[in-house]
């Protein structure tokens, strides 16, 4: 009798939870495809953003080196006026 009850048991949770666990693992495949497409969008995202980083710093640099060699040629002419006589 206990063997009668066993096998109605477990065949009651292969009728009932099987498909319900089958259907869960049909629902987590698809939200790692959602994941994994989500991650490789930001990734996507994130390369963009260093690119355009990297363009703002290489523009900001070389304006920075313009405005430090214009100090340069700046700070050299007010040295040969100053050292230049004075015209009457």
């Amino acid at each position: 009798m206990a063997a009668n009850i066993y096998e109605a048991v477990k065949q009651a949770l292969q009728d009932v939870v099987a498909p319900q666990i089958e259907s869960l693992r049909g629902e987590i495949g698809h939200l790692r495809g959602e994941v994994r497409g989500e991650i490789a969008e930001l990734r996507s995202e994130l390369r963009g953003n260093h690119a355009a980083m990297s363009a703002e710093i290489r523009r900001l640099d070389d304006k920075l080196t313009w405005a430090l060699d214009l100090r340069e040629r700046i700070v050299a002419l007010e040295t040969k006026l100053a050292a230049a006589p004075a015209r009457p």
